[in-house]
């Protein structure tokens, strides 16, 4: 049955490497205009459940429904195939941010932002160079767009990379651990452009150890734990109020969290309300 709202199901997700079980049954559903973050210690298998999303990893079992549409064909085994048609069409309605930036080091950050436009929408270079000014400046780099990579900062090159992203109108956006390669003072930078991107509407699921924004922002957090999701509930249930061992001894490493960059009512700079 389609729910109106819902935009991503997830059923008994299964994920191996060789013998090496990573996911194991995760069930997962996620609204429009969602902010979800995923939270636990490395090897949880939140980057791995991210990678299913948009097959650049093809999950071992389970089924996910995107926008309504099962995806995939069950074999007379009950196995679950992809074709590849289905999933490049899947990732052209999925955008997702890495840690490491990616940027085209021999194009400009215009060019980066509008070259997938192109190539792979099918836009003429006018109508994607016009959709890039916008996202440049929505991200704060209006300034910036003849600069190449190696001229900007790891924050700066980290928000090019999401305005790659956004230049693809995805309805779902994925961020893994989009700020654990900069440097300190630059993270903040990059999580207030997600946070206004949370505040627009856009639905996303967001892996990340910044558990400040994961309070401020998400409108769900979930927890993973060796596989499986342990616990899940509102940003206050989960971070101040835990439920499970596991996850009181994750948050008993963090002993404080904030996110002195983003205040309640303090809006990022070069991007609209």
């Amino acid at each position: 049955m389609k729910i109106p709202n819902e935009i991503l199901r997830v059923e008994g997700l299964r994920k191996s490497f060789g013998s090496n079980e990573v996911l194991k049954g995760v069930d997962l559903r996620i609204e429009k205009g969602e902010t979800v973050v995923l939270l636990g210690a490395s090897g949880s298998g939140k980057s791995t459940l991210l990678r299913c999303l948009n097959f650049l990893e093809i999950p071992t079992g389970g089924r996910i429904t995107f926008s309504g549409t099962i995806l995939g064909a069950s074999d007379s085994k009950g196995a679950v195939h992809y074709s590849e048609r289905e999933m490049v069409a899947t990732r052209k309605r999925i955008g997702m941010v890495f840690q490491q930036f990616n940027l085209f080091p021999h194009m400009t950050a215009m060019q980066n932002v509008v070259e997938a436009q192109v190539t792979v929408l099918g836009r003429t270079r006018a109508d994607a160079e016009k959709r890039a000014r916008t996202l440049l400046d929505k991200v704060g780099l209006a300034a910036k767009g003849d600069s190449y990579p190696a001229r900007l900062s790891g924050g700066q090159q980290q928000r090019v990379a999401i305005a790659r992203a956004l230049a693809m109108d995805p309805e779902l956006m994925l961020f893994d651990e989009a700020t654990s390669a900069l440097d300190p003072e630059l993270v903040g930078e990059v999580l207030q452009t997600m946070r206004a991107l949370a505040e627009e509407g856009m639905t996303m699921v967001v892996v990340t150890h910044e558990l400040g924004f994961a309070y401020h922002v998400a409108s769900r957090v979930i927890f993973l734990d060796q596989g499986r999701i342990l616990e899940q509930g509102s940003p206050h249930a989960v971070l101040l109020q835990p439920k499970a061992a596991r996850l009181r001894d994750f948050m008993a490493g963090h002993v404080q969290f904030r996110l002195p960059e983003i205040h309640e009512n303090q809006q990022p700079q070069g991007v609209a309300a």
